[in-house]
């Protein structure tokens, strides 16, 4: 535990007080201390206005922006200050999150200000489930976080579409870092290795860094997971209407092609480009609304149709996984929902189809150290699951 302002002991404890208005408590005759936390819309001059007078937040705002600069405080923080006998300021400390804590004291040539950092506690833990009706679903009932299902749908991306392809009966195993403040888990660390059984196909994932310092994830065999394309290019939804050469148009009420794949998401979900390249249109396309063309390696060009809010202009680079736009309704739509298309050598292609090209291999000369990596990472696994149990907890 650090040392604290004063020989106090700064923990959670420091922090714990009503989110309304600062909390007082008498804590020796010469002195008393008083905590609060930062509301929404509030600075913290105005926090500590009718506590402190304004030359005092001046010289504490002063005093610590080498440290940190106070004017950046977010809402929800706890902050905790002493006043002397006299009812000046005698110290001050604020959560800037939940490792580095500001700490600012009074002193006979004026005020001092340091960061008191912690680190997490990081140990490997393991999970392993049966799917039975979603990925989010099975890792709530578990006891995990959603940030678990996150993390592997992105380590999978580019060979399950989690909006389409998940069944019931489907497994998964992974072996993880999990990092803890205070003996509670605050967020996971790196996925160390990780198994996803989808409609009988069996896919693994080694996390591996090479020497360069770039870290990916790559099948055992060394085959990277990595493609040029992503599945899908929202995380999560459901397909509404599917690539057709002859639907009824619910706006038009007339049969003819649809060219893409409509996928059912709620407004402002964030869209995302399925992989690099350049930005040939971002702009409203007639019935497709606000419209963003991507166009790719090897002749594929990406369509991203009926968006509310357009995110990039054209002419601009983006990466895979870039944010393009936001789920919307523009153009002929009768709801939310994203279009996707894919034109590739300038003829339109079923994108719940497409081959991705491959990524770039795992270099030669990191494949000796991967073989060893890749061992020890895949014995880190739990046993394949049969019935959803519990996580294992590592501090158990």
């Amino acid at each position: 535990m650090a040392v604290g302002l004063a020989g106090l002991p700064i923990d959670a404890s420091l922090f714990l007080g009503s989110t309304e208005s600062l909390a007082m408590a008498a804590v020796t005759p010469k002195f008393s201390v008083m905590r609060g936390r930062i509301e929404r819309g509030r600075t913290l001059a105005s926090a500590l206005s009718h506590v402190v007078s304004d030359r005092e937040i001046h010289d504490l705002v002063e005093s610590a922006r080498a440290s940190y600069d106070l004017k950046d405080v977010r809402p929800g923080q706890p902050f905790r200050l002493s006043l002397g006998e006299d009812g000046k300021l005698r110290t001050f400390a604020y959560a800037i999150d939940e490792l580095r804590t500001l700490r600012v004291s009074k002193r006979v040539d004026g005020l001092h200000a340091d960061v008191a950092s912690r680190q997490y506690e990081v140990l490997v833990g393991t999970a392993a489930g049966v799917i039975q009706s979603s990925l989010f679903e099975t890792i709530d009932a578990m006891g995990e976080k959603d940030e678990l299902a996150v993390e592997l749908s992105e380590i999978f991306a580019w060979d399950i579409d989690f909006n389409t392809a998940i069944q019931r009966g489907d497994t998964f195993r992974v072996a993880v870092e999990k990092l803890y403040l205070d003996g509670e888990l605050r967020r996971y660390g790196k996925i160390l290795a990780a198994e996803f059984v989808n409609s009988g196909r069996t896919l693994r994932a080694v996390r591996f860094e090479g020497r360069d310092g770039t870290a990916s994830y790559y099948e055992p065999s060394g085959e990277p997971l990595k493609k040029a394309f992503l599945k899908s290019p929202l995380r999560f939804t459901r397909v509404s209407s599917r690539f057709s050469s002859g639907r009824f148009h619910p706006v038009l009420h007339v049969t003819r092609a649809h060219n893409g794949t409509d996928l059912a998401a709620t407004y402002g979900t964030p869209v995302r480009a399925i992989g690099h390249g350049t930005v040939v249109a971002a702009g409203y396309q007639g019935g497709y609304g606000n419209l963003v063309a991507v166009r790719h390696a090897n002749g594929y060009t990406s369509y991203y149709g009926h968006l509310s809010k357009i995110l990039v202009r054209a002419g601009a680079r983006v990466s895979q996984s870039d944010l393009v736009g936001l789920v919307g309704a523009t153009g002929l739509a009768t709801g939310p929902h994203l279009h996707y298309g894919i034109m590739r050598n300038g003829a339109w292609a079923d994108p719940m189809r497409i081959q991705s090209p491959p990524a770039e291999p795992l270099r030669a000369e990191d494949r000796p150290a991967f073989a060893e990596v890749a061992k020890a990472a895949v014995l880190r696994l739990p046993p394949q699951p049969i019935t959803l149990r519990a996580a294992n907890d590592p501090r158990r």
